[in-house]
């Protein structure tokens, strides 16, 4: 699930070309950015927050990981969103009244060096990995992502989550109203995939778009109005 060009349209292998990537963001850009005197230090950072790719960002749990102070992650969080390596996803919460979490989610831009930072060597091992869904959730943020940026617009994109634990994992913000996309990494659509969407429509105070869910499989239908789609078929649309 590699987005960077180079890796396909150049037939390279993916892990030596990630690898040397990734030092020479650490050893060159980085370095333009901000002065690090500790790189292993930062490197480590780096792995940490793969491995936290879809989790709400927890600046002080990852100082303590990383070993450094919580004004120091929040620093290196910010030259990884100036990299562009990561993207913040915001809570959306403009529609409800509910208390809802107001923790922003961190996504990797690139899943495939998520993938390398987390140790995974080949494409077989992501599926029977713990981060899985993590990673297929990371995809689908990228692809949203990119969308948005290449037709030119703003990424407006969000997650709702209140602090009972329902959440829809993002949000798109369109001028015909927010648009919940759920994404699932499963081959199957299992029977409670919709609950999240179900929980949205529910509390909505406003007109919403039809939903969409992105899965791990193939084909392409409607459910209960909901949009499935296929990973392939995705591509970021949401129309």
């Amino acid at each position: 699930m590699s987005n960077y060009p180079p890796v396909h349209d150049r037939a390279l292998e993916p892990g030596p070309w990630y690898a040397n990537y990734n030092r020479s963001y650490v050893e060159r850009d980085v370095r333009q950015l901000v002065n690090i005197r500790d790189l292993g230090t930062f490197q480590r950072f780096v792995a940490l927050c793969a491995g936290r790719s879809g989790q709400l960002l927890n600046l002080s749990a990852l100082a303590a990981d990383a070993g450094i102070s919580h004004t120091t992650a929040r620093g290196w969080i910010s030259i990884l969103e100036a990299g562009y390596l990561i993207h913040l996803v915001r809570p959306h919460f403009g529609n409800f009244n509910k208390r809802l979490v107001k923790t922003a989610k961190l996504y990797f831009i690139d899943t495939g060096l998520a993938c390398r930072l987390l140790g995974l060597e080949a494409a077989s091992q992501v599926a029977t990995h713990p981060l899985r869904g993590a990673l297929f959730e990371t995809w689908v943020a990228s692809e949203l992502l990119k969308a948005r940026v290449h037709h030119g617009q703003e990424p407006n994109l969000y997650f709702w989550r209140d602090r009972a634990g329902h959440e829809v994992d993002f949000v798109l913000d369109l001028p015909q109203g927010p648009k919940p996309i759920e994404a699932k990494s499963g081959l199957t659509v299992a029977s409670d995939a919709l609950k999240s969407i179900r929980w949205w429509e529910q509390e909505a105070t406003v007109s919403t778009l039809p939903a969409q869910l992105v899965y791990g499989g193939s084909e392409s239908f409607q459910r209960q109005g909901v949009e499935v789609l296929g990973w392939q078929r995705f591509g970021g649309a949401v129309a």
